[in-house]
């Protein structure tokens, strides 16, 4: 067992899972190129059912047009503190694969993945990574164009850290990274609790 960042382990694991978190403050700094097509080099990697690989990234740089678009789709307590995001992302994945244009019942789950290795891979850089469900998928979908055998499934505001008195007072209190259930409870030996 180990603790980081006041999160303690049942088991020991690799301290990188304790270290990533979602935090809110950011700097208002830019993110570079470079630094973003890495987070998304590291995406690309992720396993995917029979290799189909559903994830799409629509991504938009600070003081551009294209951010002040996907700025729109945020609903406003994410307004109140993606407004210091260095990017933000808009994540889809395909819902249909090979030539045959099969459903994939996978693609939310493995379009996950690659989020996952978005996230370890940012904070590796030692870069803010805070996936997002608050914000108009419809409206998202439909300005950017997204075909129907796609799924919008999540932001993701991207950015160097910021100090944490900077953010709207009410939501100072949930930057401390957070706990995760008992094993006990997630985890059940050959069938599903009734």
């Amino acid at each position: 067992m180990k603790t980081i960042n006041g999160r303690k382990t049942e088991y020991e694991i690799d301290d990188q899972f304790l270290k990533r978190h979602s935090p809110r403050a950011m700097s208002g700094e830019k993110v570079s190129d470079e630094e973003l097509m890495t987070l998304f080099e590291a995406a690309r990697w992720a396993p995917s059912s029979y290799n189909a690989q559903p994830w799409r990234f629509v991504y938009a740089m600070r003081d551009t047009p294209e951010f002040e678009n996907l700025f729109s789709f945020l609903i406003d307590f994410n307004k109140s503190w993606c407004v210091n995001a260095g990017a933000l992302i808009v994540t889809i994945s395909k819902k249909t694969s090979g030539k045959e244009n099969k459903p994939n019942i996978t693609h939310s789950f493995d379009t996950g993945s690659a989020w996952e290795n978005l996230a370890l891979q940012a904070q590796n850089m030692n870069l803010v990574a805070h996936g997002m469900s608050g914000f108009d998928y419809q409206m998202a979908k439909e300005k950017l164009g997204v075909p129907d055998d796609y799924n919008v499934e999540m932001m993701i505001a991207i950015g160097k850290h910021g100090k944490i008195e900077n953010l709207p007072e009410a939501i100072r209190g949930g930057e401390t990274p957070n706990d995760r259930q008992p094993l006990k409870e997630i985890v059940f030996k050959g069938k599903f609790p009734s």
